[in-house]
């Protein structure tokens, strides 16, 4: 299994949403993906229907929260030439009742949980590696999220802080902003947040899956090699700011 010609990508949350479809974009592109989730039978069960496909994909079952697993499962890894940190947390609370609580709890998954894998992978991680971090779109400010809200603009902080340190080992790092996705959380809303989170999009629609794995597969190519540091918006135009009137 291990030849020079195999490219090892791991994509963290991969069982479901955005995991998933970058997950299954990654492996079309010939590359063995390792699909990491803290889910075992949904990540079994994906795995297996892409593996049916012909996909080089393995699930690994793992809760990012746990540092000693997270160090252990990545040494016993092949060095990866591409990391996709795509899982995270989000909730929803009015401005005066976010408690100090829920800002360590939103920091841990979505920015401290990431920065033990980065570490860990590049370690060992070759020259031409790809580190695509998955922020959003929200990072430039929004409502009734100020926790999800800053641990996101951190974690693109986080992304250029990398980008510097890791720019002498030839590794590229860079993050992905999406927008409204067409996922379960958005199809959970009501059918009228709905409507009026779609009437905010220029585009008209929410984006899909595909479309934030297709901006994950080419930060992640071996092709670009001179864009480190910097965020895809992958948002249907929305941070343009501008009106739909």
């Amino acid at each position: 299994m291990n030849t020079p010609q195999t490219r090892y990508a791991l994509v963290t949350g991969g069982a479901s949403g955005m995991g998933l479809a970058i997950v299954e974009r990654l492996a079309q592109d010939g590359q063995h993906v390792f699909l990491v989730d803290r889910d075992a039978a949904a990540a079994e069960r994906e795995t297996q229907r892409l593996r049916a496909q012909g996909l080089a994909v393995e699930a690994r079952v793992l809760d990012l929260m746990d540092e000693a697993a997270t160090r252990q499962l990545i040494q016993a890894l092949p060095p990866l030439h591409v990391l996709v940190n795509n899982a995270g947390i989000f909730d929803e609370r009015k401005f005066f009742d976010v408690t100090s609580a829920d800002f360590q709890r939103m920091y841990a998954v979505n920015l401290l949980a990431v920065a033990t894998l980065t570490q860990e992978c590049t370690r060992k991680m070759a020259p031409g590696g790809r580190v695509v971090n998955i922020a959003s779109r929200a990072y430039l400010g929004a409502r009734n999220h100020p926790h999800y809200v800053a641990s996101k603009a951190a974690l693109v902080g986080y992304t250029r802080a990398c980008a510097m340190e890791l720019a002498g080992q030839e590794i590229l790092v860079n993050a992905i902003a999406p927008g409204l996705i067409d996922t379960p959380l958005l199809q959970a809303l009501t059918p009228e947040r709905r409507a009026a989170q779609l009437a905010l999009q220029p585009s008209g629609r929410a984006g899909t899956p595909q479309e934030i794995a297709e901006a994950a597969a080419f930060l992640a190519s071996p092709r670009m090699g001179f864009i480190t540091g910097q965020v895809l918006f992958v948002d249907g135009g929305k941070s343009l700011g501008g009106s739909n009137a």
